[in-house]
């Protein structure tokens, strides 16, 4: 009984103190250069590449999901968006646009597995430099810095683009749709994998939704989430769209993987211990927003949409 109240006792403390600096050092959205310093300090460190591995994003598990490696599920879900998006039926050397490319994990996945051209982008310099270091000689992927609200490449560059998990950090929703669509060969397509917040046009955000949203805001530089359904129709605003939008719900094949990231920090300890303290705590500052994210997803508040686009001739 001592041991376990002794064991309770380190559990309550952690706890706090997780919630204390968890409280004490939001990382809000200011500009851009907020957004590539938190990825830079991310990437610097390393921990989030060692519990999170090359790709920066949730996993697939199936549906209903399936009990499945936390890594493995990651991986999947680039092939499982490829598949979605149809983008298996592409020909090799296919030119793929990778935004919010992180430290290149998917990339290398459309450079190795599929043949495609990839070019990664994120305003990060230390991830476009790790992502660099992380790809083997002859695999058809570069990185670079670029800001997704003002890309730098000429009209009609790519046959594909793609991006997982970038539009919470962009300001302005309707600019980053224009992007998108704008560097788009007529003919391409584009696919898309985000977090959404519920469409609350029709109903608003209630009384807890409000300072739940607010902290997920708050705490990984997000200046806002788009609903799925207004992210499409400014897909649709942007008159570069053949057809219409196609969007799908993958909230249930991805919400295993809130947890499964806290539990990384469980199962394999030894990777707290060789970050030191500074790196223990801020792993721990992590848990609260974490445990909102899977609060948020699966009580209806976030969802997790996908788009898929054809660029108008």
């Amino acid at each position: 009984m001592n041991l376990l109240s002794s064991t309770l006792g380190i559990i309550v403390a952690l706890l706090a103190i997780g919630i204390t600096v968890y409280l004490l050092t939001a990382r809000p959205y200011q500009t851009s250069d907020s957004v590539a310093t938190s990825y830079d300090e991310w990437t610097e460190d390393g921990i989030l590449e060692y519990y999170w591995g090359e790709h920066i994003h949730l996993g697939h598990y199936g549906s209903p999901p399936q009990p499945k490696d936390f890594l493995a599920a990651k991986s999947d879900f680039v092939h499982e968006m490829v598949r979605w998006g149809g983008l298996d039926k592409l020909s090799p050397n296919t030119t793929v646009l990778d935004v919010g490319c992180g430290i290149g994990g998917s990339s290398r996945i459309l450079a190795q597995e599929y043949g495609f051209a990839v070019t990664g982008i994120t305003i990060s310099p230390g991830q476009v430099k790790r992502a660099q270091a992380l790809t083997p000689e002859g695999v058809s992927a570069q990185f670079q810095v670029d800001d997704a609200m003002n890309l730098s490449f000429p009209d009609a560059s790519f046959d594909v683009v793609w991006s997982i998990e970038a539009g919470p950090h962009m300001p302005d929703k309707a600019v980053f749709a224009r992007e998108l669509m704008r560097v788009l060969k007529p003919g391409g397509v584009m696919v898309v994998a985000d977090w959404n917040q519920r469409d609350d046009r029709q109903v608003p955000l209630n009384f807890w939704e409000k300072p739940v949203m607010q902290q997920l805001l708050d705490q990984w530089s997000h200046p806002a989430f788009s609903s799925i359904e207004s992210f499409s129709e400014l897909l649709a605003e942007t008159g570069l769209v053949e057809g219409s939008v196609t969007t799908a719900d993958w909230t249930v094949q991805t919400l295993p993987s809130w947890i499964d990231s806290v539990w990384q920090g469980i199962a394999r300890p030894v990777g707290l211990i060789s970050f030191g303290f500074s790196g223990f705590i801020k792993s721990l500052r992590e848990v609260p927003t974490i445990l909102l994210m899977r609060l948020a997803f699966g009580t209806g508040l976030c969802r997790f949409g996908m788009f898929r686009a054809l660029r108008s001739n």
